[in-house]
């Protein structure tokens, strides 16, 4: 890997924090976004490292040099700020568990929170729920992910899926970049705003209609084809960021 290489997703996981901000996702200090940093050549799994927040900013204050190096074992090995210690419990957990998943984004928000307390979780209500059918996980909550020995639990539960809802606690979702990971956390989210708005109109409306299992598969195939479209909204994205707050990329 080179410095070119870490500079650029240094710069992605920032934007995806202030982007987060942005869309109300932050919880203060707490959530974290989590960022793979390719192994050199020769490098054994155990010394992979990933990109996290330090704790103690704000969502809306993090710049691509904030952020911090962190080992599967646990060591800040670049960078002098403390982490979350939750923060690695979930993002090792994955990122030692899944090739493909070079970005992790947790969150804390109001709609994946209340879905997560779901009995039957994420509903097939909406077309963005669709992209969803058969394809998020489901985790027990134990508490504050203090625990090492959760982890193994996490990737159970997440298995091959794109996004794993931790009851009682919030969503995460994982992608081979972090326009991917971060595309899917967006809709994720918003398919969770969409039910909680529809719980609350059944009261006044009457019942809400799901999906027919058949038609979610088949839109789940159509989401499939055109997964290459999140890197073009990622682009719009951080095109946003460069006019309002360009200093993320420092």
């Amino acid at each position: 890997m080179t410095k070119a290489d870490e500079a650029a997703l240094r710069r992605d996981l920032a934007a995806a924090y202030r982007l987060a901000a942005r869309f109300g996702w932050d919880d203060t200090l707490y959530t974290h976004f989590s960022v793979r940093l390719p192994a050199g050549k020769g490098a054994r799994r155990g010394k992979e490292r990933f990109l996290l927040n330090p704790f103690g900013l704000m969502f809306n204050e993090i710049r691509a040099s904030d952020l911090i190096v962190v080992d599967l074992d646990g060591e800040v090995v670049e960078g002098s700020a403390p982490m979350n210690p939750a923060g690695f419990t979930i993002h090792s957990a994955v990122h030692s568990a899944r090739a493909d998943a070079h970005c992790v984004i947790h969150t804390h928000t109001v709609p994946g929170m209340a879905v997560a307390a779901c009995e039957q979780g994420l509903l097939q209500l909406n077309q963005i729920s669709a992209e969803f059918y058969q394809s998020v996980g489901f985790h027990a909550y134990e508490g504050v992910a203090f625990n090492l020995e959760e982890r193994s639990r996490i990737q159970t539960a997440l298995g091959e899926n794109m996004a794993l809802i931790l009851r009682h606690h919030g969503l995460l979702s994982v992608g081979a970049t972090v326009a991917d990971a971060f595309c899917i956390m967006y809709y994720l989210n918003k398919a969770c705003e969409i039910q909680l708005a529809a719980a609350q109109l059944a009261s006044i409306a009457g019942p809400v209609t799901r999906i027919p299992p058949a038609v979610s598969s088949y839109v789940r195939k159509q989401f499939r084809g055109v997964e290459h479209e999140r890197q073009i909204v990622w682009a719009a994205w951080l095109r946003e960021l460069e006019r309002t707050q360009p200093e993320y990329q420092w």
